[in-house]
């Protein structure tokens, strides 16, 4: 009972999240439902021992933490992030074609399996940079509807199709919104979706999204298929883990970045001051310094959780021949010899030894060695706040494509291991 709970409270945080700022709000009602206090970067912070508080930077990227009723002598820390591949609408973005259709003009957002975005209904979300009376307002937008598609061309017109297609993010990509008459008719409906008036939207970062459920499939309901599950699956369990826990000798802090999949390096990314900004404020209004804010970071830890690559049953060969982890067996462990995976020896082994107090399976993932594979947060993060890090995930099929599938079982074992990771 508790494993289904779990699946539909990330099921419907998933389809109310199509962009990295819906996934940032519904974590801080999370969090404020939990009595945690947001703080402003803006404003002077008024924080004290025994507190739980969040901040956000952009709308799109998250710190929480909560701490104990006396001076941490550590950080316990998680990160994942908020943004997944998609389609990012430009500026001027109608375009008509052959005076009948009309098109959205996009480019991708990070790697996705192109393909996989073809033939499926499509919606318009991310948030509106609005003129107040106050200044400048963010305001979230999402059309929650079936606006667009992206159309294959027919087998008849490309005998080929099936021997192999490159597409062109430019000319094959691009989304039919309407016909002719609607030309002009999309800002108008995200100015209503909101209720401004179209004049006074300044700016927009839109994407479009794919409007397919989460679900369960297999025959015994051994997996889940769903948008957006690399990473929203593992921000969504640091979370859950994170207003759990009640820390004792250490400050507990789940963060949440942004633009992982466009290498991190904005001001909201694992690449920024974000975290190191926060620490510091955190330590400057605790009285902690410098000194001793060095001696906590040499005593703390961070768990950067990003999905992993399980086995594929039609691909085994793209496989390492003996680190295969598959679904549903637990948390995966990911090294890297170049350390595109933050992953040692010594993190290896705490994660571990929080798995078996857990009572949770673990297993290993590395990339074949003729495949570069990808890197994630746990070193990119470390170049601003070096901290012993584990770069660990839950294993996947079809990462970055529209539609991925997980096991069924293993959000709730990440879940555990965060608890136990938390609360000792």
């Amino acid at each position: 009972m508790e494993q289904q709970s779990q699946l539909q409270s990330l099921f419907r945080f998933i389809e109310e999240s199509p962009t990295a700022f819906h996934a940032v709000a519904n974590l801080e009602k999370i969090l404020e439902e939990a009595g945690f206090r947001k703080l402003k970067e803006s404003k002077p912070w008024e924080i004290e021992l025994g507190g739980k508080y969040y901040v956000n930077r952009n709308g799109s990227s998250l710190i929480a933490f909560s701490l104990p009723e006396k001076v941490p002598m550590g950080l316990r820390m998680v990160a994942a992030h908020s943004d997944s591949p998609c389609f990012k609408i430009k500026e001027s973005p109608e375009i008509t074609v052959d005076d009948f259709y009309v098109k959205l003009n996009t480019e991708k957002y990070g790697g996705m399996i192109l393909s996989t975005w073809l033939d499926r209904p499509l919606s318009v979300a991310g948030r509106l940079i609005v003129k107040g009376r106050e200044g400048m307002e963010s305001k979230l937008v999402n059309l929650d509807k079936d606006a667009a598609m992206i159309p294959n061309v027919a087998i008849h017109m490309n005998k080929d199709m099936n021997k192999g297609v490159e597409y062109n993010p430019q000319t094959d990509m691009e989304a039919i919104i309407g016909e002719a008459k609607t030309k002009g008719c999309l800002m108008a409906a995200l100015a209503e979706n909101v209720g401004v008036e179209e004049s006074d939207i300044m700016g927009a970062d839109l994407f479009l999204y794919n409007r397919d459920k989460c679900r369960l499939i297999g025959l015994d309901d051994a997996f889940i298929a769903g948008p957006r599950l690399d990473d929203l699956e593992c921000a969504y369990a640091g979370i859950a883990a994170l207003v759990s826990a009640k820390p004792q000798a250490y400050a507990d802090l789940c963060v949440i970045f942004d633009n992982e999949e466009v290498g991190s390096g904005t001001k909201q990314g694992a690449d920024s001051t974000f975290l190191k900004d926060v620490l510091e404020r955190i330590c400057s209004r605790l009285g902690i310094e410098e000194e001793a804010y060095r001696c906590m970071l040499a005593e703390s830890f961070l768990i950067s959780a990003d999905n992993a690559h399980a086995i594929h049953p039609n691909h085994p060969e793209k496989a390492d021949v003996a680190n295969r982890p598959h679904m549903n067996g637990g948390i995966v462990i990911k090294y890297h010899g170049s350390q595109r995976y933050a992953t040692d020896a010594y993190s290896a082994a705490v994660m571990k030894d929080i798995c078996n107090r857990a009572a949770v399976p673990y297993q290993s993932y590395a990339n074949r060695s003729d495949i570069a594979g990808g890197s994630t947060l746990g070193n990119i993060s470390t170049a601003q706040v070096s901290v012993n890090t584990v770069d660990i995930g839950l294993a996947q099929l079809a990462m970055h494509s529209a539609l991925e599938t997980a096991g069924a079982e293993d959000l709730g074992y990440l879940i555990s291991a965060l608890q136990t990771y938390y609360r000792d």
